[in-house]
C-alpha cells in the first residue's frame, strides 16, 4: 500500500506549533511514501516565515512536492507582487512544483495563484492557458497504468465548504485534466477536509481537498489527508489532532 499525507495551509506566521509538531511525530513514526503540501506555507509571504517553514519541511524527510498559496505572495509590497511575486520562495526552490513519481502514483502540480487579477479579491484561484497546458502534458505524460493526481492550491470548482475559492478558469481547467486522464485533484484553501467525486465526460475525477496546521481553523480541528493507494483504489483518511480520524 503507498501512503501519501496531503497537507495544506501551515501559515508559518500563524502556525499552530502543537499540530505542526504533531504532524512530525507521526511523519517520524508511520514514515510515508511523500509529502503533498498545497499552498499557504507563509501567512504574510516575510522572509523569516518561508525561512521557518523550509526548515521545517526539509526536517521531515520525506519526497515532499510544495503549491504556491495565495498568502505566499508578498502582501504588503506591491511592487515586489507585481514584478519578484515568487522571490522569497528561492529557500524552497526543490520542493516547489516538484513532479513526483511513487510508484504507480504521478504527480502533477498546477499553480493557481496570480499576482493580479482583474477583480477585487486577490486571495480567489486563477488558471492560465499555460499553467494549464504545462500540467495537462505532464498528466499526458505519467507512467502506463499510474494514478495521476493534481495538487494546486485553490479547488478548481466548489466542494461546499465555509470558504470558496471561486477560481477563474476553474471548470475548464478540470475538463481539461480530466480528458488527459487525472484521476483526483488534491488542493487546499478553504481550510475544511472533503473528497467529492465529480463526473466528467463519462469519466470520474476526486477532488480532495485538506485542512490546515495552523490556528486559523474553520470547520474542522487542524488535520491533513492521509491517502491510501492499493493498485488504482485510493481513499482519504482526514487525521484530526484531538480527535478520531474519518473516511471523508
Amino acid at each position: 500500500m503507498i501512503r501519501l499525507f496531503h497537507v495544506s495551509d501551515l501559515h508559518f506566521g500563524a502556525e499552530d506549533k502543537a499540530a505542526l509538531d504533531w504532524f512530525s511525530g507521526i511523519v517520524r513514526d508511520e514514515v510515508p511514501d511523500a509529502i503533498l503540501m498545497t499552498g499557504d506555507l507563509t501567512q504574510s509571504a516575510r522572509s523569516e516565515e518561508f525561512a521557518a517553514a523550509a526548515a521545517w519541511l526539509e526536517s521531515l524527510g520525506r519526497p515532499t512536492t510544495v503549491e504556491v498559496g495565495n498568502h505566499d505572495l508578498p502582501v504588503y509590497n506591491p511592487l515586489a507582487r507585481l514584478f519578484l511575486p515568487y522571490r522569497r520562495y528561492k529557500v524552497l526552490e526543490r520542493m516547489i512544483e516538484r513532479p513526483l513519481e511513487v510508484r504507480g502514483v504521478t504527480i502533477a502540480p498546477l499553480r493557481t495563484t496570480a499576482r493580479f487579477q482583474f477583480r477585487l479579491n486577490w486571495s480567489k484561484g486563477f488558471v492560465t492557458p499555460q499553467r494549464l497546458a504545462h500540467t495537462v502534458r505532464l498528466v499526458e505524460t505519467a507512467g502506463e497504468g499510474d494514478l495521476v493526481f493534481v495538487t494546486a492550491h485553490h479547488p478548481l470548482i466548489e466542494a461546499g465548504t465555509r470558504t470558496e475559492a471561486r477560481t477563474h478558469g476553474g471548470e475548464r481547467a478540470l475538463a481539461a485534466l480530466a480528458r488527459a486522464g487525472a484521476d483526483a485533484v488534491l488542493t487546499g484553501h478553504v481550510h475544511d477536509p472533503f473528497d467529492v467525486t465529480h463526473q466528467i465526460e463519462g469519466r470520474t475525477v476526486r477532488l480532495i481537498g485538506a485542512g490546515t496546521l495552523s490556528e486559523r481553523v474553520r470547520e474542522t480541528r487542524p488535520s491533513f489527508n492521509e491517502i491510501r493507494v492499493e493498485g488504482r483504489a485510493f481513499e482519504t483518511i482526514a487525521r484530526v489532532m484531538d480527535g478520531p480520524d474519518h473516511r471523508v
